[in-house]
């Protein structure tokens, strides 16, 4: 059994953790100070640095914790699909409510900004990264792909390039964007390889 303290503490980090994802859309990534962060999750700023050995322990921590449960949702809906013209429809779909300018959309691009900077930071992104395209890669290749995680990796590079210029105000039509990828994974494509 989880003592009452203990559990205070769990939920503290927690607050902490989403503070962050939510101020750094708003304000940047430089633009969140232990002060802001400590009056956003209802705490004071000795909280902070109990529980994280810095600022940017912390904010790393909660960026990579989204990354992963993006990812992992990824995950969850590819075991729902069939093929793998399906998988990249979904992807592009998933994303397709994602304007640029949203809170998600702007913790991303603070987010890589960061990850040039932060060498710690970089390292557990493409950790996780990694995992998620060895994971799609092997789903790919189990129906035929040839160049699975090569192929996951230009979808992914799609995915973030396409957010990226919504962010510049680019409104790229996501059908022709799929339509192109399509070709990537399409049924002409491992018909060809089989041969």
């Amino acid at each position: 059994m989880v003592s009452s303290s203990t559990a205070r503490g769990i939920q503290v980090r927690r607050r902490l953790l989403a503070a962050a994802v939510e101020l750094i859309p708003e304000r940047g990534w430089v633009g969140v100070s232990t002060r802001v962060l400590a009056e956003r999750a209802g705490v004071t700023p000795s909280v902070v640095h109990y529980h994280f050995s810095s600022l940017s322990e912390l904010l790393n921590e909660a960026v990579v914790g989204v990354i992963r449960q993006a990812l992992a949702e990824v995950d969850a809906f590819l075991e729902t699909i069939e093929t793998p013209v399906g998988a990249v429809e979904a992807l592009f779909a998933s994303v397709e409510h994602y304007s640029g300018a949203d809170p998600m959309s702007r913790l991303t691009v603070e987010t890589y900004l960061a990850a040039g900077r932060d060498e710690r930071l970089r390292a557990r992104i493409a950790e996780v990264v990694d995992e998620f395209r060895r994971r799609f890669g092997r789903w790919l290749g189990e129906r035929g792909i040839p160049l699975p995680e090569q192929t996951v990796a230009v979808l992914v590079a799609a995915i973030d390039g396409l957010l990226l210029q919504r962010g510049l105000g680019a409104r790229l039509d996501a059908e022709s964007v799929v339509a192109v990828l399509r070709r990537l994974v399409g049924p002409d494509l491992v018909a060809e390889v089989g041969r």
